[in-house]
Protein backbone atom coordinates (compact mmCIF):
# COMPACT_ATOMS: atom_id res chain seq x y z
CA UNK A 1 0.00 0.00 0.00
CA UNK A 2 1.34 3.42 -0.97
CA UNK A 3 1.82 6.16 1.65
CA UNK A 4 -1.12 8.05 0.14
CA UNK A 5 -3.38 5.00 0.36
CA UNK A 6 -2.27 4.40 3.95
CA UNK A 7 -3.08 8.01 4.82
CA UNK A 8 -6.53 7.76 3.24
CA UNK A 9 -7.24 4.54 5.09
CA UNK A 10 -6.21 6.12 8.38
CA UNK A 11 -8.43 9.17 7.74
CA UNK A 12 -11.42 6.95 6.95
CA UNK A 13 -10.89 4.90 10.08
CA UNK A 14 -10.53 8.03 12.21
CA UNK A 15 -13.77 9.42 10.79
CA UNK A 16 -15.55 6.29 12.00
CA UNK A 17 -14.05 6.78 15.46
CA UNK A 18 -15.18 10.42 15.44
CA UNK A 19 -18.78 9.38 14.71
CA UNK A 20 -18.62 7.17 17.80
CA UNK A 21 -17.53 9.88 20.23
CA UNK A 22 -21.09 10.71 21.44
CA UNK A 23 -21.57 7.03 22.27
CA UNK A 24 -18.31 6.54 24.19
CA UNK A 25 -19.86 6.88 27.68
CA UNK A 26 -22.22 4.02 26.86
CA UNK A 27 -19.46 1.86 25.39
CA UNK A 28 -17.20 2.00 28.43
CA UNK A 29 -17.00 -1.08 30.69
CA UNK A 30 -19.52 -0.79 33.46
CA UNK A 31 -21.95 1.34 31.46
CA UNK A 32 -25.59 0.40 32.10
CA UNK A 33 -27.69 0.53 28.96
CA UNK A 34 -30.11 -1.83 27.28
CA UNK A 35 -32.49 -2.11 24.30
CA UNK A 36 -35.59 -1.29 26.35
CA UNK A 37 -34.08 1.95 27.65
CA UNK A 38 -32.96 2.99 24.16
CA UNK A 39 -36.43 2.27 22.78
CA UNK A 40 -37.93 4.62 25.37
CA UNK A 41 -35.43 7.30 24.34
CA UNK A 42 -36.26 6.91 20.64
CA UNK A 43 -39.99 7.06 21.39
CA UNK A 44 -39.48 10.26 23.36
CA UNK A 45 -37.29 11.86 20.69
CA UNK A 46 -38.69 10.51 17.39
CA UNK A 47 -42.09 9.23 18.50
CA UNK A 48 -44.01 9.93 15.28
CA UNK A 49 -41.26 8.76 12.92
CA UNK A 50 -41.70 5.45 11.12
CA UNK A 51 -39.25 3.00 12.70
CA UNK A 52 -40.30 -0.47 11.51
CA UNK A 53 -41.51 -1.70 8.13
CA UNK A 54 -42.77 -5.22 7.47
CA UNK A 55 -44.82 -6.35 4.49
CA UNK A 56 -47.66 -3.81 4.35
CA UNK A 57 -47.35 -2.72 8.01
CA UNK A 58 -45.47 0.23 9.49
CA UNK A 59 -44.85 1.23 13.11
CA UNK A 60 -43.61 4.50 14.57
CA UNK A 61 -41.22 4.53 17.51
CA UNK A 62 -44.14 5.36 19.83
CA UNK A 63 -46.19 2.48 18.47
CA UNK A 64 -43.29 0.06 18.95
CA UNK A 65 -42.82 1.32 22.51
CA UNK A 66 -46.51 0.71 23.23
CA UNK A 67 -46.44 -2.81 21.74
CA UNK A 68 -43.29 -3.67 23.69
CA UNK A 69 -44.93 -2.39 26.88
CA UNK A 70 -48.02 -4.54 26.31
CA UNK A 71 -45.91 -7.60 25.48
CA UNK A 72 -43.84 -7.11 28.64
CA UNK A 73 -46.99 -6.80 30.73
CA UNK A 74 -48.44 -9.98 29.21
CA UNK A 75 -45.22 -11.81 30.08
CA UNK A 76 -45.29 -10.48 33.65
CA UNK A 77 -48.90 -11.54 34.18
CA UNK A 78 -47.92 -15.04 33.07
CA UNK A 79 -45.24 -15.20 35.76
CA UNK A 80 -42.11 -13.98 33.95
CA UNK A 81 -39.83 -11.73 35.97
CA UNK A 82 -36.27 -10.56 36.44
CA UNK A 83 -33.67 -13.22 35.62
CA UNK A 84 -36.09 -15.59 33.89
CA UNK A 85 -35.47 -16.93 30.39
CA UNK A 86 -38.14 -17.32 27.70
CA UNK A 87 -37.41 -19.31 24.54
CA UNK A 88 -38.47 -17.50 21.35
CA UNK A 89 -39.14 -19.56 18.22
CA UNK A 90 -40.46 -17.25 15.52
CA UNK A 91 -39.77 -15.99 11.99
CA UNK A 92 -38.59 -12.44 11.30
CA UNK A 93 -41.60 -10.26 12.08
CA UNK A 94 -42.48 -7.33 14.36
CA UNK A 95 -43.75 -9.60 17.14
CA UNK A 96 -40.25 -11.07 17.50
CA UNK A 97 -38.84 -7.61 18.28
CA UNK A 98 -41.73 -6.80 20.62
CA UNK A 99 -41.10 -10.02 22.54
CA UNK A 100 -37.32 -9.80 22.96
CA UNK A 101 -37.46 -6.10 23.87
CA UNK A 102 -40.42 -6.69 26.20
CA UNK A 103 -38.43 -9.35 28.04
CA UNK A 104 -35.53 -6.91 28.24
CA UNK A 105 -37.86 -4.37 29.83
CA UNK A 106 -38.56 -6.92 32.58
CA UNK A 107 -34.84 -7.69 32.99
CA UNK A 108 -35.63 -11.16 31.72
CA UNK A 109 -33.82 -12.85 28.82
CA UNK A 110 -34.73 -14.45 25.52
CA UNK A 111 -33.24 -17.65 24.07
CA UNK A 112 -33.33 -16.99 20.32
CA UNK A 113 -33.84 -20.32 18.56
CA UNK A 114 -32.81 -21.10 14.99
CA UNK A 115 -36.15 -21.68 13.25
CA UNK A 116 -34.62 -24.24 10.88
CA UNK A 117 -33.56 -26.82 13.46
CA UNK A 118 -35.84 -29.72 14.31
CA UNK A 119 -35.96 -32.87 16.40
CA UNK A 120 -33.07 -33.58 18.75
CA UNK A 121 -31.25 -30.34 17.93
CA UNK A 122 -34.36 -28.27 18.70
CA UNK A 123 -34.99 -30.06 21.98
CA UNK A 124 -31.32 -29.61 22.95
CA UNK A 125 -31.34 -25.88 22.14
CA UNK A 126 -34.41 -25.33 24.31
CA UNK A 127 -33.17 -27.48 27.17
CA UNK A 128 -29.71 -25.93 27.60
CA UNK A 129 -31.11 -22.41 28.11
CA UNK A 130 -33.30 -23.65 31.00
CA UNK A 131 -36.29 -21.48 30.04
CA UNK A 132 -39.24 -20.82 32.29
CA UNK A 133 -41.57 -20.51 29.29
CA UNK A 134 -41.69 -20.64 25.49
CA UNK A 135 -43.28 -18.21 23.05
CA UNK A 136 -43.67 -19.83 19.64
CA UNK A 137 -44.90 -18.36 16.40
CA UNK A 138 -47.88 -20.20 14.93
CA UNK A 139 -45.68 -20.99 11.93
CA UNK A 140 -43.52 -23.27 14.13
CA UNK A 141 -46.01 -24.54 16.71
CA UNK A 142 -46.45 -28.03 15.22
CA UNK A 143 -42.69 -28.55 15.07
CA UNK A 144 -42.35 -27.53 18.72
CA UNK A 145 -45.19 -29.81 19.79
CA UNK A 146 -43.32 -32.73 18.25
CA UNK A 147 -40.34 -32.37 20.62
CA UNK A 148 -41.99 -31.04 23.77
CA UNK A 149 -42.09 -34.50 25.32
CA UNK A 150 -38.26 -34.63 25.21
CA UNK A 151 -37.91 -31.51 27.42
CA UNK A 152 -38.54 -32.55 30.99
CA UNK A 153 -38.74 -29.05 32.48
CA UNK A 154 -41.35 -27.69 30.05
CA UNK A 155 -45.02 -28.68 29.75
CA UNK A 156 -47.78 -27.60 27.41
CA UNK A 157 -48.92 -25.08 30.05
CA UNK A 158 -45.56 -23.30 29.78
CA UNK A 159 -45.98 -22.61 26.06
CA UNK A 160 -47.96 -19.87 24.37
CA UNK A 161 -48.42 -19.34 20.64
CA UNK A 162 -48.64 -16.06 18.71
CA UNK A 163 -50.39 -15.89 15.36
CA UNK A 164 -48.81 -14.45 12.24
CA UNK A 165 -51.98 -13.64 10.33
CA UNK A 166 -51.95 -16.90 8.36
CA UNK A 167 -53.77 -20.19 8.83
CA UNK A 168 -51.80 -22.97 10.51
CA UNK A 169 -52.57 -26.38 11.93
CA UNK A 170 -54.24 -25.92 15.35
CA UNK A 171 -52.25 -26.74 18.48
CA UNK A 172 -52.92 -27.18 22.20
CA UNK A 173 -50.92 -24.14 23.34
CA UNK A 174 -52.47 -21.08 24.99
CA UNK A 175 -52.91 -18.02 22.79
CA UNK A 176 -50.54 -15.15 23.49
CA UNK A 177 -52.79 -12.93 21.34
CA UNK A 178 -55.64 -13.54 23.81
CA UNK A 179 -53.35 -12.52 26.68
CA UNK A 180 -52.56 -9.27 24.89
CA UNK A 181 -56.21 -8.58 24.13
CA UNK A 182 -57.15 -9.09 27.79
CA UNK A 183 -54.86 -6.25 28.87
CA UNK A 184 -57.16 -3.54 27.58
CA UNK A 185 -55.54 -0.15 28.21
CA UNK A 186 -53.41 -1.38 31.11
CA UNK A 187 -49.74 -0.34 30.93
CA UNK A 188 -46.59 -1.73 32.47
CA UNK A 189 -45.22 1.60 33.60
CA UNK A 190 -41.74 3.12 33.31
CA UNK A 191 -38.98 0.62 32.46
CA UNK A 192 -36.61 -0.12 35.34
CA UNK A 193 -33.24 1.54 35.40
CA UNK A 194 -30.78 -0.80 33.65
CA UNK A 195 -27.95 -2.35 35.62
CA UNK A 196 -24.58 -3.52 34.36
CA UNK A 197 -25.24 -7.19 35.02
CA UNK A 198 -28.44 -7.36 32.96
CA UNK A 199 -28.54 -10.36 30.65
CA UNK A 200 -30.05 -9.96 27.19
CA UNK A 201 -30.34 -13.71 26.60
CA UNK A 202 -28.80 -16.45 24.48
CA UNK A 203 -27.87 -16.62 20.81
CA UNK A 204 -26.88 -19.99 19.41
CA UNK A 205 -23.76 -20.94 17.50
CA UNK A 206 -22.93 -24.27 15.89
CA UNK A 207 -20.72 -26.67 17.80
CA UNK A 208 -18.31 -29.25 16.40
CA UNK A 209 -20.77 -31.94 17.47
CA UNK A 210 -23.48 -30.42 15.31
CA UNK A 211 -25.61 -29.48 18.35
CA UNK A 212 -26.17 -25.78 19.03
CA UNK A 213 -24.22 -23.93 21.72
CA UNK A 214 -26.01 -21.20 23.67
CA UNK A 215 -23.76 -18.12 23.83
CA UNK A 216 -24.52 -15.86 26.77
CA UNK A 217 -25.32 -12.35 25.53
CA UNK A 218 -25.25 -9.35 27.85
CA UNK A 219 -26.89 -6.01 27.11
CA UNK A 220 -23.44 -4.51 26.57
CA UNK A 221 -22.58 -7.13 23.94
CA UNK A 222 -25.78 -6.66 21.97
CA UNK A 223 -25.74 -2.86 22.08
CA UNK A 224 -22.06 -2.10 21.42
CA UNK A 225 -22.22 -3.31 17.77
CA UNK A 226 -25.28 -1.13 17.29
CA UNK A 227 -23.16 1.91 18.01
CA UNK A 228 -19.85 0.69 16.65
CA UNK A 229 -21.14 -0.69 13.35
CA UNK A 230 -24.47 1.10 13.05
CA UNK A 231 -23.10 4.59 13.58
CA UNK A 232 -19.36 4.30 13.19
CA UNK A 233 -19.23 1.99 10.15
CA UNK A 234 -22.60 2.12 8.37
CA UNK A 235 -23.08 5.82 9.23
CA UNK A 236 -26.76 5.36 10.08
CA UNK A 237 -28.91 8.33 11.03
CA UNK A 238 -32.67 8.73 11.70
CA UNK A 239 -33.10 9.39 7.96
CA UNK A 240 -31.89 5.91 6.97
CA UNK A 241 -33.78 2.68 6.35
CA UNK A 242 -31.81 -0.47 7.19
CA UNK A 243 -33.04 -3.53 5.26
CA UNK A 244 -32.63 -6.71 7.32
CA UNK A 245 -33.22 -10.03 5.59
CA UNK A 246 -30.89 -12.04 7.86
CA UNK A 247 -32.51 -13.94 10.77
CA UNK A 248 -33.28 -11.99 13.93
CA UNK A 249 -32.23 -15.02 15.99
CA UNK A 250 -28.72 -14.54 14.60
CA UNK A 251 -26.23 -11.91 15.79
CA UNK A 252 -26.23 -9.97 12.50
CA UNK A 253 -29.98 -9.41 12.47
CA UNK A 254 -30.18 -8.66 16.19
CA UNK A 255 -26.87 -6.93 17.00
CA UNK A 256 -26.42 -4.98 13.78
CA UNK A 257 -30.06 -4.76 12.74
CA UNK A 258 -32.31 -4.06 15.69
CA UNK A 259 -29.53 -2.80 17.96
CA UNK A 260 -28.28 -0.37 15.29
CA UNK A 261 -31.79 0.97 14.75
CA UNK A 262 -32.28 1.51 18.48
CA UNK A 263 -28.90 3.20 18.80
CA UNK A 264 -29.09 5.50 15.77
CA UNK A 265 -32.82 6.05 15.25
CA UNK A 266 -32.72 4.54 11.75
CA UNK A 267 -35.79 2.62 10.61
CA UNK A 268 -35.51 -1.14 10.17
CA UNK A 269 -37.24 -2.96 7.30
CA UNK A 270 -37.76 -6.69 7.86
CA UNK A 271 -38.34 -9.61 5.54
CA UNK A 272 -39.65 -12.86 7.01
CA UNK A 273 -37.02 -14.88 5.11
CA UNK A 274 -34.42 -13.94 2.51
CA UNK A 275 -35.65 -14.01 -1.09
CA UNK A 276 -33.15 -13.39 -3.89
CA UNK A 277 -35.95 -12.90 -6.44
CA UNK A 278 -37.80 -10.33 -4.30
CA UNK A 279 -34.75 -8.57 -2.89
CA UNK A 280 -34.63 -5.55 -5.21
CA UNK A 281 -38.39 -5.12 -5.10
CA UNK A 282 -38.14 -4.83 -1.31
CA UNK A 283 -35.17 -2.45 -1.45
CA UNK A 284 -37.14 -0.12 -3.72
CA UNK A 285 -40.46 -0.43 -1.84
CA UNK A 286 -38.90 0.22 1.56
CA UNK A 287 -36.62 2.96 0.17
CA UNK A 288 -33.71 1.23 1.88
CA UNK A 289 -30.38 3.05 2.14
CA UNK A 290 -28.29 0.31 3.80
CA UNK A 291 -28.62 -3.46 3.77
CA UNK A 292 -26.94 -6.28 5.69
CA UNK A 293 -25.48 -9.39 4.09
CA UNK A 294 -23.79 -12.52 5.36
CA UNK A 295 -22.10 -15.53 3.83
CA UNK A 296 -23.05 -16.29 0.24
CA UNK A 297 -26.12 -14.00 0.15
CA UNK A 298 -24.40 -11.68 -2.32
CA UNK A 299 -23.54 -14.59 -4.65
CA UNK A 300 -27.20 -15.65 -4.72
CA UNK A 301 -28.17 -12.15 -5.83
CA UNK A 302 -25.53 -12.28 -8.58
CA UNK A 303 -26.87 -15.62 -9.79
CA UNK A 304 -30.32 -14.11 -10.32
CA UNK A 305 -31.44 -12.80 -13.74
CA UNK A 306 -31.20 -9.05 -14.16
CA UNK A 307 -33.93 -7.22 -12.26
CA UNK A 308 -35.31 -3.85 -13.45
CA UNK A 309 -34.77 -2.34 -9.99
CA UNK A 310 -31.29 -3.71 -9.26
CA UNK A 311 -29.63 -0.38 -10.15
CA UNK A 312 -32.56 1.90 -9.36
CA UNK A 313 -32.34 2.25 -5.61
CA UNK A 314 -31.21 4.54 -2.78
CA UNK A 315 -28.63 2.16 -1.33
CA UNK A 316 -25.38 3.81 -0.29
CA UNK A 317 -23.77 1.05 1.80
CA UNK A 318 -23.86 -2.75 1.83
CA UNK A 319 -22.44 -4.04 5.10
CA UNK A 320 -21.72 -7.50 6.40
CA UNK A 321 -19.30 -10.38 6.40
CA UNK A 322 -18.53 -13.20 3.98
CA UNK A 323 -18.40 -11.35 0.65
CA UNK A 324 -15.84 -13.45 -1.21
CA UNK A 325 -13.03 -11.79 -3.21
CA UNK A 326 -13.98 -13.57 -6.46
CA UNK A 327 -17.32 -11.70 -6.69
CA UNK A 328 -16.65 -8.51 -4.70
CA UNK A 329 -16.06 -6.10 -7.57
CA UNK A 330 -18.65 -7.71 -9.86
CA UNK A 331 -21.27 -7.42 -7.13
CA UNK A 332 -20.47 -3.79 -6.42
CA UNK A 333 -20.40 -2.84 -10.10
CA UNK A 334 -23.49 -4.72 -11.29
CA UNK A 335 -25.74 -3.44 -8.52
CA UNK A 336 -24.21 0.03 -8.32
CA UNK A 337 -23.38 -0.15 -4.61
CA UNK A 338 -21.38 3.00 -3.73
CA UNK A 339 -19.62 1.49 -0.71
CA UNK A 340 -19.12 -1.95 0.76
CA UNK A 341 -18.05 -2.21 4.36
CA UNK A 342 -16.98 -5.70 5.35
CA UNK A 343 -16.31 -6.64 8.94
CA UNK A 344 -15.35 -9.70 10.91
CA UNK A 345 -16.58 -10.57 14.37
CA UNK A 346 -17.73 -13.46 16.55
CA UNK A 347 -21.13 -13.55 18.24
CA UNK A 348 -19.65 -14.40 21.61
CA UNK A 349 -15.99 -13.52 21.25
CA UNK A 350 -13.39 -10.87 21.81
CA UNK A 351 -12.32 -10.31 18.19
CA UNK A 352 -13.35 -7.68 15.66
CA UNK A 353 -11.93 -6.05 12.54
CA UNK A 354 -13.48 -3.72 9.98
CA UNK A 355 -12.74 -2.83 6.36
CA UNK A 356 -13.71 0.85 6.28
CA UNK A 357 -12.30 1.62 2.83
CA UNK A 358 -13.95 -1.12 0.78
CA UNK A 359 -10.65 -2.81 -0.08
CA UNK A 360 -11.82 -5.91 -2.04
CA UNK A 361 -11.33 -9.25 -0.34
CA UNK A 362 -10.28 -7.87 3.05
CA UNK A 363 -12.24 -8.23 6.28
CA UNK A 364 -10.36 -5.37 7.90
CA UNK A 365 -7.08 -4.61 9.60
CA UNK A 366 -5.63 -6.39 12.60
CA UNK A 367 -6.45 -4.39 15.71
CA UNK A 368 -4.59 -4.22 19.02
CA UNK A 369 -5.55 -7.09 21.28
CA UNK A 370 -5.96 -9.54 18.39
CA UNK A 371 -3.31 -11.64 16.67
CA UNK A 372 -2.80 -14.62 14.37
CA UNK A 373 -1.17 -17.66 15.97
CA UNK A 374 0.84 -20.32 14.19
CA UNK A 375 -1.22 -23.49 14.43
CA UNK A 376 -2.10 -26.84 12.94
CA UNK A 377 -4.64 -25.79 10.27
CA UNK A 378 -6.62 -29.01 10.62
CA UNK A 379 -7.00 -29.09 14.41
CA UNK A 380 -6.52 -25.41 15.20
CA UNK A 381 -4.15 -26.28 18.01
CA UNK A 382 -1.53 -23.51 18.33
CA UNK A 383 2.12 -24.47 18.15
CA UNK A 384 3.99 -23.75 21.36
CA UNK A 385 7.70 -23.21 21.86
CA UNK A 386 9.97 -24.70 24.52
CA UNK A 387 8.68 -22.10 26.99
CA UNK A 388 5.09 -23.19 26.35
CA UNK A 389 4.13 -19.91 24.72
CA UNK A 390 2.77 -19.29 21.21
CA UNK A 391 4.12 -17.25 18.31
CA UNK A 392 2.41 -15.06 15.71
CA UNK A 393 2.58 -15.32 11.93
CA UNK A 394 4.10 -12.69 9.64
CA UNK A 395 2.80 -10.96 6.48
CA UNK A 396 1.86 -13.46 3.79
CA UNK A 397 1.18 -16.21 6.32
CA UNK A 398 -2.05 -17.70 7.64
CA UNK A 399 -2.81 -18.16 11.32
CA UNK A 400 -5.55 -18.68 13.87
CA UNK A 401 -7.26 -15.46 14.92
CA UNK A 402 -7.45 -14.99 18.69
CA UNK A 403 -8.44 -12.03 20.83
CA UNK A 404 -7.22 -11.17 24.30
CA UNK A 405 -9.88 -11.48 26.98
CA UNK A 406 -9.94 -8.33 29.11
CA UNK A 407 -12.40 -6.22 31.07
CA UNK A 408 -13.03 -4.09 27.98
CA UNK A 409 -13.12 -7.10 25.64
CA UNK A 410 -14.81 -9.90 27.57
CA UNK A 411 -15.81 -13.42 26.63
CA UNK A 412 -19.06 -14.17 28.44
CA UNK A 413 -19.09 -17.83 27.49
CA UNK A 414 -21.84 -20.37 26.91
CA UNK A 415 -24.54 -22.01 28.97
CA UNK A 416 -22.32 -25.11 28.85
CA UNK A 417 -19.23 -24.51 31.02
CA UNK A 418 -17.18 -27.16 29.25
CA UNK A 419 -17.88 -25.51 25.90
CA UNK A 420 -16.70 -22.22 27.41
CA UNK A 421 -13.39 -23.72 28.56
CA UNK A 422 -12.66 -25.12 25.10
CA UNK A 423 -12.81 -21.63 23.55
CA UNK A 424 -10.13 -20.15 25.82
CA UNK A 425 -6.36 -20.43 25.29
CA UNK A 426 -4.31 -19.69 28.41
CA UNK A 427 -0.67 -18.68 28.82
CA UNK A 428 -0.46 -17.66 25.16
CA UNK A 429 2.34 -15.11 25.40
CA UNK A 430 2.87 -14.95 29.14
CA UNK A 431 1.73 -16.87 32.16
CA UNK A 432 -1.75 -15.89 33.25
CA UNK A 433 -3.06 -14.35 30.03
CA UNK A 434 -6.17 -15.65 28.26
CA UNK A 435 -7.31 -15.41 24.63
CA UNK A 436 -10.59 -16.20 22.88
CA UNK A 437 -10.22 -18.79 20.11
CA UNK A 438 -12.21 -17.68 17.07
CA UNK A 439 -11.77 -21.00 15.29
CA UNK A 440 -11.03 -19.11 12.05
CA UNK A 441 -7.89 -18.99 9.93
CA UNK A 442 -7.05 -15.59 8.48
CA UNK A 443 -4.20 -14.44 6.26
CA UNK A 444 -2.08 -11.44 7.23
CA UNK A 445 -1.17 -8.96 4.47
CA UNK A 446 0.95 -5.83 4.40
CA UNK A 447 -0.18 -2.91 6.54
CA UNK A 448 -2.04 -5.33 8.88
CA UNK A 449 -4.78 -6.12 6.35
CA UNK A 450 -6.58 -9.44 6.89
CA UNK A 451 -8.45 -11.78 4.58
CA UNK A 452 -10.51 -14.80 5.58
CA UNK A 453 -8.78 -18.07 4.72
CA UNK A 454 -10.83 -20.91 6.19
CA UNK A 455 -12.52 -22.36 9.21
CA UNK A 456 -10.39 -24.66 11.32
CA UNK A 457 -11.24 -28.19 10.22
CA UNK A 458 -12.26 -27.07 6.73
CA UNK A 459 -8.61 -26.83 5.80
CA UNK A 460 -7.35 -30.34 5.08
CA UNK A 461 -4.03 -32.01 4.32
CA UNK A 462 -3.42 -33.96 1.08
CA UNK A 463 -0.16 -35.14 -0.48
CA UNK A 464 1.70 -33.50 2.40
CA UNK A 465 0.22 -30.07 1.66
CA UNK A 466 -2.35 -27.99 3.53
CA UNK A 467 -5.30 -27.17 1.29
CA UNK A 468 -7.69 -24.28 1.95
CA UNK A 469 -11.22 -25.16 0.89
CA UNK A 470 -12.05 -21.49 0.36
CA UNK A 471 -9.03 -20.97 -1.89
CA UNK A 472 -9.98 -23.93 -4.08
CA UNK A 473 -13.63 -22.83 -4.19
CA UNK A 474 -12.71 -19.34 -5.35
CA UNK A 475 -10.69 -20.81 -8.21
CA UNK A 476 -13.49 -23.19 -9.23
CA UNK A 477 -16.03 -20.36 -9.18
CA UNK A 478 -14.12 -18.86 -12.12
CA UNK A 479 -14.86 -21.84 -14.37
CA UNK A 480 -17.46 -21.43 -17.09
CA UNK A 481 -20.92 -22.54 -16.00
CA UNK A 482 -20.10 -22.71 -12.27
CA UNK A 483 -22.51 -20.70 -10.14
CA UNK A 484 -20.95 -21.66 -6.82
CA UNK A 485 -18.82 -24.43 -5.40
CA UNK A 486 -18.46 -25.99 -1.98
CA UNK A 487 -15.11 -27.70 -1.32
CA UNK A 488 -14.32 -30.09 1.54
CA UNK A 489 -11.99 -32.97 2.36
CA UNK A 490 -13.12 -36.61 2.38
CA UNK A 491 -11.51 -39.72 3.80
CA UNK A 492 -9.92 -42.14 1.32
CA UNK A 493 -9.15 -45.74 2.29
CA UNK A 494 -5.43 -46.38 2.61
CA UNK A 495 -4.41 -42.71 2.25
CA UNK A 496 -3.06 -40.22 4.73
CA UNK A 497 -5.02 -37.03 5.07
CA UNK A 498 -8.17 -36.22 3.09
CA UNK A 499 -8.73 -35.82 -0.64
CA UNK A 500 -10.50 -32.80 -2.04
CA UNK A 501 -14.12 -33.02 -3.15
CA UNK A 502 -16.20 -30.27 -4.74
CA UNK A 503 -19.97 -29.93 -4.87
CA UNK A 504 -20.71 -27.67 -7.83
CA UNK A 505 -23.93 -25.79 -8.54
CA UNK A 506 -23.96 -25.12 -12.29
CA UNK A 507 -25.99 -23.68 -15.14
CA UNK A 508 -26.59 -24.82 -18.74
CA UNK A 509 -23.17 -23.52 -19.87
CA UNK A 510 -21.31 -26.05 -17.72
CA UNK A 511 -19.23 -28.59 -19.66
CA UNK A 512 -17.57 -31.42 -17.72
CA UNK A 513 -14.63 -31.87 -20.11
CA UNK A 514 -13.91 -28.14 -20.16
CA UNK A 515 -14.18 -28.06 -16.36
CA UNK A 516 -11.59 -30.84 -16.07
CA UNK A 517 -9.19 -28.93 -18.32
CA UNK A 518 -9.75 -25.82 -16.17
CA UNK A 519 -8.95 -27.74 -12.98
CA UNK A 520 -5.75 -29.23 -14.45
CA UNK A 521 -4.62 -25.86 -15.78
CA UNK A 522 -5.40 -23.70 -12.76
CA UNK A 523 -4.37 -25.86 -9.81
CA UNK A 524 -1.43 -28.00 -8.73
CA UNK A 525 -2.14 -31.69 -8.20
CA UNK A 526 -2.63 -31.58 -4.44
CA UNK A 527 -5.30 -28.86 -4.72
CA UNK A 528 -7.41 -30.47 -7.45
CA UNK A 529 -10.75 -31.92 -6.36
CA UNK A 530 -10.42 -35.67 -6.77
CA UNK A 531 -14.18 -36.09 -6.51
CA UNK A 532 -16.97 -34.04 -8.02
CA UNK A 533 -20.67 -33.76 -7.16
CA UNK A 534 -22.87 -31.88 -9.64
CA UNK A 535 -25.97 -30.09 -8.40
CA UNK A 536 -28.56 -27.55 -9.42
CA UNK A 537 -29.21 -26.46 -5.85
CA UNK A 538 -26.67 -26.07 -3.06
CA UNK A 539 -27.28 -26.91 0.59
CA UNK A 540 -26.59 -23.92 2.81
CA UNK A 541 -26.90 -23.00 6.46
CA UNK A 542 -29.38 -20.40 7.67
CA UNK A 543 -26.59 -17.83 7.70
CA UNK A 544 -25.91 -18.38 3.99
CA UNK A 545 -22.79 -20.43 4.54
CA UNK A 546 -22.11 -23.68 2.74
CA UNK A 547 -23.18 -26.84 4.54
CA UNK A 548 -20.11 -29.06 4.82
CA UNK A 549 -20.81 -31.46 7.67
CA UNK A 550 -23.51 -33.37 5.80
CA UNK A 551 -21.55 -33.32 2.54
CA UNK A 552 -18.48 -34.77 4.25
CA UNK A 553 -20.60 -37.49 5.84
CA UNK A 554 -22.11 -38.49 2.48
CA UNK A 555 -18.72 -38.26 0.78
CA UNK A 556 -18.48 -39.86 -2.66
CA UNK A 557 -20.57 -42.93 -1.88
CA UNK A 558 -23.14 -43.34 -4.70
CA UNK A 559 -25.45 -45.23 -2.35
CA UNK A 560 -25.79 -42.06 -0.23
CA UNK A 561 -25.72 -39.40 -2.95
CA UNK A 562 -28.44 -39.06 -5.59
CA UNK A 563 -26.56 -36.31 -7.48
CA UNK A 564 -24.16 -37.26 -10.32
CA UNK A 565 -20.70 -38.16 -8.93
CA UNK A 566 -17.36 -38.12 -10.76
CA UNK A 567 -13.78 -39.17 -10.07
CA UNK A 568 -10.67 -37.43 -11.45
CA UNK A 569 -9.02 -40.20 -13.45
CA UNK A 570 -5.82 -38.64 -14.79
CA UNK A 571 -6.98 -35.52 -16.62
CA UNK A 572 -10.64 -36.45 -16.98
CA UNK A 573 -13.62 -36.71 -14.66
CA UNK A 574 -15.30 -40.11 -15.11
CA UNK A 575 -18.67 -41.24 -13.68
CA UNK A 576 -18.34 -42.69 -10.21
CA UNK A 577 -20.67 -45.69 -9.92
CA UNK A 578 -20.90 -48.52 -7.40
CA UNK A 579 -18.20 -50.59 -9.12
CA UNK A 580 -15.69 -47.75 -9.21
CA UNK A 581 -16.53 -46.84 -5.61
CA UNK A 582 -15.83 -50.42 -4.55
CA UNK A 583 -12.46 -50.41 -6.29
CA UNK A 584 -11.52 -47.17 -4.55
CA UNK A 585 -12.54 -48.64 -1.21
CA UNK A 586 -10.58 -51.88 -1.62
CA UNK A 587 -7.50 -50.12 -2.93
CA UNK A 588 -7.43 -51.55 -6.45
CA UNK A 589 -7.89 -47.98 -7.77
CA UNK A 590 -5.76 -45.23 -6.32
CA UNK A 591 -6.74 -41.61 -5.75
CA UNK A 592 -4.46 -38.90 -7.08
Amino acid sequence: MSPLESFRTLCTELSGVARLLPYVPRLLPGAAWNPARLLSEQAATHGDKVALLFEDRTYTWSEIDREVDRTALAFRKSGIGEGDVVTLLMDNRPEFLFAITGLNRLRAGGALINTNITGTALAHAIRIAEPKAILVGAEHAVKLAGVLGEIESITTDDVSVQSDGHDHEPCAFASFDDRLAALGDERLGPPPTPVVSDRFGYIYTSGTTGLPKAALITNQRVMAPGAGLGRGVFELTPDDVLYVTTPLYHSVGMFIGWSAALTTGAAIALRRRFSASRFWEDVKRFRATVFLYIGELCRYLLNQPKHPDERRHRLRIAGGNGLRPDIWQEFQSRFRIPLIREYYGATEGATMCINMTGKPGMVGRLLPGSCLLRCDPETGEPYRGPDGHCEVVGPGETGLLVGEITISSPFDGYADREATKKKIFENVFKDGDAYFNSGDLLTLHDDRWLSFADRVGDTFRWKGENVSTNEVAEILNGARGVLESNVYGVQVTGSDGRAGMASVNHDDHFDLAAFARFVIREMPGYMRPQFLRLQRDMKITVTFKHQKVEYRREGYDPSKVADPLYFLDGEHYVPLDAALYASLQNGTRRVG
